[in-house]
């Protein structure tokens, strides 16, 4: 029987990419708060594929809808053994210009997202004694112009890795962040057109998505089983500190 992954914000680039390598090798929880019919899409296609896959719609905000939709999976043979928080937003703007909202939706679906999940998974893995929680972070970690917020939350998020990785390496499970730099999608087309790549990233290159789910994959492994609490970046050699 396959070990069950829940991919949050599943159905963006990058999230997709990551639930589409897992499927290989686990039965895999699609979450999507918004755009549920590309999160269905994605269900069907690896269910085409012979995979096994489900859909799950909650706002990560709401404790609540997500204490409900996890409730499934809260006994040890139904637990989810593999998480990622994948889930992301950002409202960049100079910080001088930034207003509550802009600082708190980041703030919330980052770091309150990251806490509303994991406290409802976490027990149930560790009742397992094996599990994976991958913490998708950025290079942004380490400073960026008009992202005070964003970096805060992403810096939050590799902070609470390291500590939550200490709480649990004795219950055989890891935790670490991925720390992606460019990655090719739409959202960057605009932000860092093509000639600014090559200037900011030695290999001269954006990232692609699919390699970003590679390193997830391999975290995911047995073979990575002594890997825990770090940051990792995948970055095309771009020095972030």
């Amino acid at each position: 029987m396959k070990k069950r992954a829940l991919i949050t914000g599943a159905s963006g680039v990058l999230g997709t990419a990551i639930t589409q390598r897992l499927a290989k090798d686990f039965e895999v929880l699609v979450h999507s708060h918004k755009n549920i019919a590309k999160g269905n899409q994605l269900v069907k296609a690896i269910i085409d594929q012979g995979g096994s896959a489900h859909m799950l719609n909650f706002d990560l905000n709401d404790g609540k809808q997500v204490q409900t939709a996890l409730k499934p999976y809260q006994e040890e043979n139904s637990a989810i053994q593999v998480l990622i928080n994948n889930a992301g937003t950002h409202q960049d703007t100079p910080f001088a210009g930034m207003n509550k909202d802009q600082w708190q939706h980041v703030i919330n679906t980052h770091l309150n997202g990251f806490y509303h999940v994991t406290r409802e998974i976490i027990m149930p893995m560790m009742r397992t004694r094996w599990g994976r929680v991958i913490n998708i972070s950025s290079a942004a970690s380490a400073g960026n112009r008009g992202q005070v917020n964003y970096s805060a939350a992403k810096a939050g998020l590799e902070g609470a890795t390291r500590s939550l990785a200490l709480e649990v390496a004795s219950r055989g499970i890891t935790v670490n962040a991925v720390s992606p730099g460019i990655i090719d999608s739409q959202m960057i087309e605009n932000a860092f057109p093509k000639e600014e790549i090559k200037r900011l990233v030695p290999m001269k290159r954006a990232g692609q998505p699919e390699e970003v789910a590679a390193l997830v994959g391999f975290l995911c492994s047995e073979e990575a089983s002594y890997i825990s609490g770090q940051t990792i970046g995948i970055n095309g050699a771009l020095l972030t500190s």
